[in-house]
This record gives structure tokens, sequence and C-alpha cells, in this order.
């Protein structure tokens, strides 16, 4: 790592910064204390938040009750009631503002008494306490018609779910999923169901009081014109991986990819083992994938929720593209070519179009660790859902190098399903984002490591969706464990030349970003490695944005859809 000479310098002001803190005048007369957070000491997810209770600047309550779940994670069966005897708890508070005793360990099945002191050292006796509390979501973020297969359209601010079809569907089963442990009534999967006119059901949530009624309409809902609603974008999860799906931690020198389909989202770590699947919407495991005679070295999706999945292989060795539209069924070779450059590829591929029409998949080389850089990548172009070309393509004419995969190789995507459009391309070390015109010429640059120096910006995935393209890049963390985070961004490249800017986390072609990404590994440093892939919906109304880093300890995700408000 070619920055470690920063960390001594931050590292001496870091220290030099430390001393006794100062007596504040207090500002305020209200509420000394915001937040009170109960955090997990035991069991799998030790370090963890398992619940926060926000408290109100004006509130002057003296009894305190955190409400936790009963069960974390929340689509777990995973019950809480074991944990609550001796949970670590923290206070928010204001300048001058004291809790005596400190607050430590809690059992929170019991009342805990404690002095509170405001700023204006006013005291009085407060109670810390805690209590499971059953689930009050009562949403449904999916319906599929089972036969013939649609996958409805839920629109959760009408709170209408639109089945877009000219098929009869007077006698249907349909599988519904809900928040976590909340039910559906009637339960659709039970008996056929006339869709051909409008059905109500009723989401009931875990504490059986909260309710939502939805409707199923057969009809195709209004789009806006371009691009996605950004009034409709929500994230779904955001989790740690490790704890909650048992994978490799930060020490483990992997590289994952993803990708989603079918409502699924696929892990693959490179390592020899099996990609595994999670539930899309929430982040829980369901199995594996059927790798088949596929060896997955890293796996994408194209823009019709087809799954893509090519090995490693060296110099000279054979280069195997298997493809699949359903994680169980096995996968069938799509394309095998010679990887004739000297340098080994298949631990990043992407992929812009639909490879049933046109797309364009790129598989960076990748330098080799102590021997030699690499500017290479191979681009294969799809016309008319055959193979048209595979051109290798080198870069080194602006002076664009990287090293050896995982972590120090380039993220590079297509700009377009058109070889003409050009790259994106970035890397650790230097730390831009580059826009790289089909001539080899820089169009775009844009410093794309906000920290300076900590971070690893080579996640890059490239869509066209609802009319607009779009560029993904993740940043991963080098240093998770001295508070420098992975960062997302989602940036509208119809025009890749307007791109403009200093840097990716205030270029005006953003359409969203997330540089304050939460995640749970805060150990010591490990292999900064992660992806990133934006999947829309075969529908066409839905547009998916995933994200995993793997330093850092965190996997994630976000949705938003086309649908006129």
């Amino acid at each position: 790592m070619k920055k470690i000479y920063i960390l001594l310098v931050g590292a001496m002001a870091l220290f030099s910064a430390c001393h006794d803190p100062e007596y504040v005048l207090p500002t305020a007369d209200h509420q000394g204390f915001t937040s009170l957070t109960a955090i997990f000491t035991s069991g799998p997810f030790v370090g963890q938040e398992m619940a926060k209770l926000n408290i109100s600047e004006n509130e002057t309550s003296d009894r305190y009750i955190i409400q936790v779940p009963w069960y974390y994670p929340e689509t777990s069966d995973n019950e809480t009631a074991q944990y609550m005897t001796n949970v670590r708890v923290r206070a928010e508070l204001q300048p001058n503002c004291t809790i005596e005793p400190g607050l430590g360990i809690l059992d929170l099945t019991q009342d805990n008494y404690f002095t509170y002191t405001n700023a204006q050292g006013v005291q009085r006796e407060i109670c810390i306490t805690g209590e499971r509390v059953k689930s009050n979501k009562c949403e449904l973020v999916a319906f599929n018609i089972v036969e013939p297969v649609i996958a409805g359209v839920v629109n959760k601010n009408t709170r209408k779910i639109s089945l877009i079809s000219s098929d009869d569907l007077s006698a249907c089963l349909a599988e519904a999923q809900l928040s976590p442990h909340a039910t559906i009534s009637p339960d659709p999967s039970i008996d056929p169901i006339n869709y051909n006119v409008p059905m109500e059901f009723t989401v009931t949530a875990h504490n059986g009081v909260d309710k939502t009624v939805y409707t199923v309409v057969k009809e195709v809902p209004d789009k806006i014109s371009k691009g996605f609603n950004a009034n409709h974008t929500e994230l779904l999860f955001n989790f740690d991986p490790v704890s909650n799906l048992g994978v490799p931690n930060y020490s483990v020198g992997v590289g994952p990819t993803i990708a989603a389909l079918d409502g699924q989202l696929i892990i693959c770590y490179g390592d020899g083992s099996t990609p595994i699947c999670l539930n899309g919407l929430n982040g829980s495991k369901i199995g594996e994938i059927n790798l088949g005679n596929a060896i997955a070295g890293s796996v994408t999706n194209d823009e019709a929720e087809n799954l893509l999945i090519v090995n490693h292989a060296n110099a000279g060795e054979t280069v195997n593209i298997y493809r699949t539209a359903s994680t169980k069924d096995v996968p069938t070779l799509f394309h095998s070519f010679t990887n004739l450059s000297t340098f080994p590829m298949g631990s990043k591929m992407k992929v812009i179009g639909d490879i049933d029409e046109d797309a364009i998949i790129v598989i960076p080389n990748e330098g080799i660790s102590g021997v030699s850089s690499c500017n290479e990548f191979t681009a294969i172009q799809v016309r008319n859902s055959v193979i048209a070309s595979v051109e290798s393509i080198n870069i080194a004419n602006p002076g664009i190098a990287w090293g050896g995969a995982p972590v120090n190789t380039a993220g590079i995507a297509a700009a377009d399903i058109d070889l003409s459009a050009g790259w994106f391309e970035s890397m650790y070390d230097p730390s831009y984002f580059h826009w790289i015109k089909a001539d080899g010429s820089i169009g775009v640059k844009l410093g794309s490591d906000s920290s300076g120096w900590g971070l690893n910006p080579n996640c890059i995935d490239t869509k066209r969706f609802n009319n607009a393209t779009y560029a993904a890049l993740f940043v991963v963390s080098h240093f998770p464990h001295w508070g420098m985070g992975p960062q997302l961004y989602l940036f509208n490249a119809d025009d890749p030349s307007t791109i403009s800017g200093d840097n990716v986390w205030n270029s005006p072609a953003l359409a969203m970003k997330n540089n304050a990404i939460n995640w749970y590994q805060t150990a010591d440093a490990g292999a900064a490695s992660g992806d990133v892939v934006i999947a829309p919906s075969a529908n066409g109304f839905k547009m998916y944005v995933y994200y995993y880093d793997h330093n850092s300890g965190v996997i994630g995700g976000y949705a938003t859809d086309c649908i006129a408000d």
C-alpha cells in the first residue's frame, strides 16, 4: 500500500489532538441525553446494536424503556430473551451532563436506577429498563403469481400491487412476501384466486395489532418518463454478513462478487466455494445456487435477470462463461475462449445490456503481485444473443495500470452496449473514477477517495433502466477500525462527459449517494475487497443496487422503481 506513510502523519495529528476535555457552558436546559443504545455482549452478534431508544429533547420522564425486538435479526427465529439479562447500555449525553454510576452492563429485565445530573447541576433519579416487543411492521413487500409466472409490481405509497399480464388469471395461486413474522389473509398460496378482478389482502403484523390492506390489480402502472423515482427509493437491509450468514471474515483474503435475479441476491467468494443465495428484499439466507459444471471465480447479472458465472483463468487457460435464469437450474455454457494475455482474469466480471439481445461483458485482467502491474481487459460483445467479438483492450496510453486481485485490481465496466461509448474504471492508488473514451483517452477524472488515503474505490457496475443509464461506484475501506467506512455513489451516465466536478461525492451527475454507510467490522485491517451491482427487474419497473464490503463487514441493498406518484 503506497499511501501508508500518510497513516503516520494522521496518527501524529491524532495523538497531538488528545488533551483534557474543557468545561463547556450549557447551551440548553432541555433533556440532557438524546438516546440509549442496547448492545449485545454475547452470542454471534456481540458488539452489535440490539435496540436504540431515541429520547425527545423535551421529554421529562424518569423511566426509560428500551424496546428490544422479539427476534434478532428481525428476519430470523432467534429470540432475544437469552440476551436481555446481560446488555451493554450506552447513553448519548450533552456536554456537562452525567449519569451515575456509569451504565456499563445492565439486566434489562429489571429496573436499573441511576442519578442523572443535567448541565445546570440539577439531579434526579431515573430508571432504565427494557422489554421485548413484537414487530409492528405489516408490509407486503413482494407478490408473485405462480402459474403463469408473474412478478407483481408493488407500489408502497398506494398499497397496490399491479399484475402486468394479458393472461387469464381467474384461478391462480400466488406467493406473498411480508414483513418478518407478519401474516396475510386470505392466504394466496392455499386456494386459487381470481385476479382478473381486484382482490384485497390484509397483512397483520407480528404484534397482532397493526394491519395494512393491499389491493392486487391486473393492470400496467404508469411510469415516469425516465430513470427511477427518487421518492420511492428505500434501504432494504444493511447488516454484518459474518455473524448473520456465517461467511468468511475480514482476515480471509477473498474477493466477493454479487449478482441478483428472480428476487435473490447471489454472493460468490471466488475461493472454490459454491455461491450462496439470499432473499433480495431482506437479506436472509436461502441456500446455495445450483453450480453444475461451472466454476465460480466471479458472478454478475445482466439487465434481464440472467446470472453469469465465470471461472478464474491464468494465462493460456480457458475462460468459461456460464449462464442461468434460475438459481435452481443447472447453468449452461454461454461462451468459451482462451486467455491470450500474460495476466490472469476472472475475479471481476461486469455486463451491461441483455445477453439474449445486445450486451457487453467486461472481464479485467489482473496484475501479478510483486511481478507486474496490468492495464488490459477483455470486452465481449453480444449482438442478437450471439457473441460478435472478443477483444483484448489495453489502456496503457493514459498511464493507467493496476495490481493483483482482489484488492489492487481495477473495477471496469462498459459505459453502454456500444463499444464506442468507452469504459468506466476505478481502483486504489491512484484513486480516481475515470471515463475512458473508446480511443483510450481520459474523458472524465474525478477524485474518489474522500478520506485522502484509506479507501479502495475499485467496485463499479453499469446498467440501463427506464431509458436512463447508470454507473455505480462502491468504495470499500482499508481501515474500518480507524473510523473509515464504505461509500456508495450512483451516477446518471447517459452522457459520461457530464459526470463533471473534482470528486465523486459532489458531482452534479449524482443520482443517489450514501457516504455514511454503517459497517460492523472494527477489529483490524484485512482484505479490502468488495463489489457493487445494479439489478433491474425483468418487467422493467424495479431497480435494485446491492453492495458488499468484505473488510468493513457489511452487505446491503437499495430498491427503487419508475412508477409515477
